[in-house]
């Protein structure tokens, strides 16, 4: 499972424009709802746990989301928990609406989610290496792959990196029980 980071201060991408696009944070539970077809409960949970839900909007209709989260990240499939530090986040659970696919909305979203949170200095986010339109939304909007979550018949390994430098050294803080792998 690649994951990518994009610090602040990092160049963004010029993005073309999409007539009718607007992104913001969503508060509202039956909002929530009808944006995510989440269950109310599971919302709720989300937002205890510390998490942002942000929505696009394409003439008012939704067009996708994605959640930050500041204090712990989860990856349910791997029976992954991990504490993030002070100042990042982790990006998560992002759809974009099929009628909405192939216009450009989940990188112009992770955009403005990286200009909305202007308090947060490092954002990470992983896929899976097999979903090649999250790759090359994460890449469009500015993201730099540092590393992987190595991931063997459904078991966690330990991580590789992608990136011997400081990214590098901050992806495998981040996991400081797993291994660093050689690539």
């Amino acid at each position: 499972m690649p994951v990518a980071t994009w610090w602040r201060g990092d160049p963004l991408p010029a993005l073309p424009g999409l007539p009718g696009l607007t992104t913001r944070p969503v508060a509202d539970p039956a909002e929530a709802g009808t944006l995510t077809g989440l269950p109310p409960a599971e919302v709720a949970r989300r937002w205890a746990d510390g998490n942002t839900l942000h929505g696009a909007f394409l003439h008012e209709q939704a067009a996708g989301y994605g959640w930050l989260a500041r204090t712990a990240g989860r990856i349910d499939e791997l029976w992954l928990a991990w504490s993030i530090p002070p100042g990042e986040a982790y990006l998560w659970d992002f759809v974009t609406r099929p009628e909405a696919r192939g216009r450009g909305v989940y990188p112009l979203l992770l955009q403005a989610m990286l200009a909305t949170e202007a308090s947060i200095s490092r954002f990470w986010i992983g896929y899976e290496g097999h979903n090649r339109a999250s790759a090359r939304g994460i890449e469009k909007a500015g993201f730099q792959v540092v590393g992987d979550l190595a991931v063997h018949a459904g078991r966690l390994e330990g991580v590789t990196l992608a990136d011997g430098g400081p990214r590098g050294a901050a992806f495998a803080r981040l996991f400081p029980t797993l291994p660093v792998l050689a690539p």
